[in-house]
């Protein structure tokens, strides 16, 4: 049963990165935005005036920017110097608010190595331009938007966390099958050893999967990520989209895990997930971001969440250029405004991100181990034959779902899932319900006869 369950949470990897990103509304162009019904009609994805960040439609939506302090800590640092790797369907590095912010990447599916990572791929080929743009865009003019003294970028469009990063991009084939390419199981450890060699600090996987298992083949790729010292940042999923809880690559050892809140900064029931590896919240309903052809879309989900943690510690990264990825997870975490239970929990980690606090000087950063584990104690622990295992194996047409059917169903807990998450409590409160009047009803039945047979008597 525990294989079954992985194989179908696994093989499901490849369509839920769309649950960790929701739905996408499309608008035409930053000027069309005003009058574009396809845009959300949710009020809270418009701030007011006195909230919204300066500059066109497309900026003004950016309320995170101003909600969570970003806008003021632009004078500290932009990210300048840090290479984030987008591991995700690809980033159009031609748009007008990334432009110059995109290097030469790697296609990990085979699909079009000819592109660098700058094509889409797969069910939502928009997505990894999104992610991107969260993290690096830098805006645009648009000849009418007045400039924003003192602020990196231009004032028109989409403008990132960390505005002045620069993305490598790594594209995934996902949600669609081309025959010889290989499978997601491949695809992602190649994508990041890939990321690990052209020098990336940072590694954002806006992807996941059902499952808290993932294939013994992914070990090597992420503990050899933790050995060279790169940050690896993953998305927890949403509940809204029939992830219940946190699944691989967001459940593996040292990962920076990320949960979502609303514009009220309250857990997302449909924007978020749940589970114990959650390291802290950010943002995730009412986003807005870009996708190919200098467009826009609005867009929910913690595929938008993750970026702008990950914007955070390209920030970190610059302002403290000494500091080990261990000590920039220290920051984030142990800065987070804790919210939910005291102290870590399983829907906001340790918090909702502080972003001023997190570049504070007296910040703790001085841990010399990931607080949030190590993949390689972990393959220690629970995979006995690592030392003696083969490389991974090469890319071949294997269905995805065949992938990994040699894990050992103790190298992950099985999650179980509780009744009330399961649509069966109702049913069993009914049924309960029901027995219960039916032998209030015959008792009275009873009752009533025997009554009716004594006035006869008489």
């Amino acid at each position: 049963m525990a294989h079954q369950r992985l194989r179908k949470g696994l093989a499901l990897l490849c369509a839920t990165f769309v649950a960790c990103s929701g739905a996408l509304g499309l608008a035409p162009t930053a000027q069309a935005v005003t009058a574009s019904p396809s845009l959300s009609a949710d009020p809270q994805a418009s701030p007011s005036a006195s909230t919204s960040p300066r500059g066109d439609s497309i900026r003004s939506r950016e309320y995170w920017l101003t909600q969570y302090g970003i806008t003021g800590l632009w004078k500290q640092t932009t990210g300048k110097g840090i290479t984030v790797a987008v591991i995700d369907t690809g980033v159009d590095g031609t748009h007008q608010d990334l432009v110059n912010n995109v290097i030469d990447g790697y296609d990990a599916s085979g699909v079009s190595s000819s592109s660098k990572g700058w094509k889409g791929l797969g069910l939502e080929p928009e997505h990894g331009t999104l992610v991107a743009s969260m993290i690096a865009g830098h805006g645009h003019s648009d000849g009418s938007t007045s400039a924003n003294p003192g602020q990196p970028g231009k004032p028109a469009g989409v403008i990132g966390v960390a505005p002045d990063a620069t993305i490598l991009p790594i594209s995934l084939e996902l949600g669609t099958s081309v025959a010889g390419s290989p499978s997601i199981n491949e695809q992602i450890p190649d994508a990041v050893r890939y990321a690990v060699d052209k020098g990336a600090d940072i590694i954002n996987l806006s992807v996941g999967s059902n499952d808290t298992s993932w294939p013994e083949s992914w070990d090597s790729a992420f503990a050899y990520a933790e050995e060279k010292g790169v940050l690896v940042i993953a998305s927890a999923g949403n509940r809204g989209a029939g992830i219940t809880q946190v699944g691989a690559p967001a459940t593996m050892p040292g990962v920076l895990t990320v949960g979502g809140v609303d514009t009220n900064r309250q857990d997302s029931w449909s924007s978020s997930s749940q589970g114990i590896s959650i390291a802290v919240s950010a943002p995730s309903e009412s986003m807005v971001g870009a996708i190919p052809g200098n467009k826009y879309a609005t867009w929910s989900g913690t595929s938008a969440s993750a970026p702008l943690v990950t914007g955070l510690a390209a920030l970190i990264m610059e302002k403290y250029p000494d500091l080990t990825a261990h000590q920039v997870i220290e920051r984030i975490i142990s800065s987070a405004d804790d919210e939910g239970a005291p102290g870590r929990d399983v829907l906001y980690g340790y918090g909702i991100i502080n972003p001023a606090k997190a570049l504070a000087a007296d910040t703790p950063d001085d841990t010399q181990t990931n607080p949030l584990g190590s993949m390689k104690d972990w393959i220690r622990v629970h995979r006995k034959n690592a030392a003696s295992s083969t490389a991974d194996p090469s890319p071949s047409q294997t269905p995805l779902h065949k992938v990994g059917e040699s894990i050992s169903p103790l190298a992950a807990p099985v999650p179980s899932r509780p009744v009330e998450d399961s649509g069966v409590l109702p049913f069993i409160v009914l049924a309960a319900f029901a027995f219960w009047l039916g032998i209030i009803t015959l008792g009275s039945i009873h009752q009533l006869t025997g009554i009716l047979r004594r006035n006869r008597r008489r």
